[in-house]
């Protein structure tokens, strides 16, 4: 369907005034039509210490269409993507802490870089070559996220990185063999950048010298009314995908591929998030089939907020996605602003492999091996309608 398209110009946004030209909306550019000839830039600031006293950085990237997005070396998480409105007014459209004290706590992993495997894994094991191995089992029954101490905890080395339009920032980390009980040492890198096409960008790779199981995830919580503005419910989300891996009581998928047809999983049009939650025993936390398994990038999922008029598309070359409405927020976090997290105010939507796929050999693949490459691109697109 086609849709309408106003493009801000940059002295139009500092006056809060629109331009329109047609049927679709994107954020402001430099003039109306015209491409930027501005870098987005980075500024390098102390974060705090680690109980150890090592320090932690925050480095901001902000392009020139007024979206800025701040990342720590502590856990590769970031910590904040601002995005302005319709009329021009900027907010922090992901949940979190305003200090480092907050992240040295957070349990809900908020815009963390997860792994070694993110999601879940049954009962903490699973067998690769005829070998066995255990791993914490830190969510009931079953291990979530790479387990007591997972990357979200590690801090990472950090080198500024930049393209002929972006700019960013590549983290990297040794996971050693045995670390949380994963075999192998497991070079990771994991490079996140903004450029004036208003693209914020993670992209992962990994290299082993044992064969390993690899899953990394982008882990932000999303609010596109702003931290502070209350549920998610009324945002309207489409997913490209026709299936997903139903789940059972430990939200372990099954191994069935299930059509989405005739049920509340149905995004295959853009449907508000709370219009059929009530029909979901605890709410969305399940992994979804995307239609592109090519292994090239492709769109995912289009998130749209109908007040702010701010608008959400993910791409990447991931077989899955996770959609995970904030069903475990219970107003026990208390966040950015000193806002008190309750249950749906953000949602997830993080690509990936399947949950459970090394036991699940019908699943794509997750194992790595010595002299492979693991790669994963997840690109969100800011826009406005």
């Amino acid at each position: 369907m086609h849709r309408c398209v106003a493009v801000w110009s940059w002295l139009g946004l500092l006056a809060g005034c629109t331009v329109a030209l047609g049927c679709q909306n994107t954020l402001p550019r430099t003039e109306a039509g015209a491409k930027s000839v501005r870098k987005p830039s980075m500024a390098t600031a102390d974060y705090g210490r680690l109980p150890d006293g090592r320090p932690v950085h925050l480095y901001t990237l902000t392009n020139d269409q007024g979206l800025r997005v701040r990342l720590t070396d502590y856990g590769a998480i970031t910590v904040s993507v601002e995005v302005p409105d319709r009329t021009g007014h900027v907010a922090d459209v992901t949940l979190g802490y305003d200090t480092l004290a907050g992240w040295l706590t957070n349990t809900s992993y908020f815009g963390a870089t997860v792994g070694r495997y993110a999601n879940r894994i049954a009962k903490g094991s699973f067998t690769l070559d005829g070998q066995s191995y255990t791993l914490a089992t830190n969510n009931g029954a079953n291990h979530l996220h790479g387990g007591m101490r997972g990357f979200d905890k590690a801090l990472w080395e950090a080198a500024r990185v930049e393209t002929a339009d972006s700019v960013g920032v590549k983290f990297t980390y040794l996971s050693k063999d045995g670390e949380e009980g994963y075999p192998g040492n497991l070079r990771v890198t994991s490079a996140y950048s903004l450029s004036n096409a208003n693209e914020f960008k993670a992209e992962f790779s990994a290299t082993t010298d044992q064969p390993t199981i690899v899953n990394l995830v982008h882990h932000s919580y999303w609010n596109l009314l702003g931290n502070a503005a209350g549920d998610v419910l009324g945002h309207e989300l489409l997913l490209q995908a026709d299936k997903y891996t139903p789940v059972d009581a430990g939200l372990i998928p099954t191994g069935e591929l299930a059509p989405v047809a005739g049920t509340p999983m149905d995004f295959t049009h853009a449907t508000a998030i709370g219009a059929r939650l009530a029909q979901v025993p605890g709410g969305y936390d399940h992994n979804f089939v995307l239609r592109n398994q090519s292994g090239r990038v492709a769109r995912a999922a289009r998130v749209s907020e109908p007040t702010t008029g701010r608008v959400l598309e993910i791409f990447t070359d991931q077989p899955g996605m996770q959609f995970y409405s904030g069903n475990f927020l219970d107003g026990s976090v208390k966040g950015k602003g000193d806002v008190v997290y309750q249950k749906h105010y953000g949602f997830c939507l993080e690509t990936q492999h399947y949950p459970d796929s090394p036991n699940h050999p019908e699943f794509p693949a997750v194992v790595l091996r010595p002299g492979q490459t693991y790669h994963h691109v997840m690109i969100h697109k800011f826009s406005m309608r």
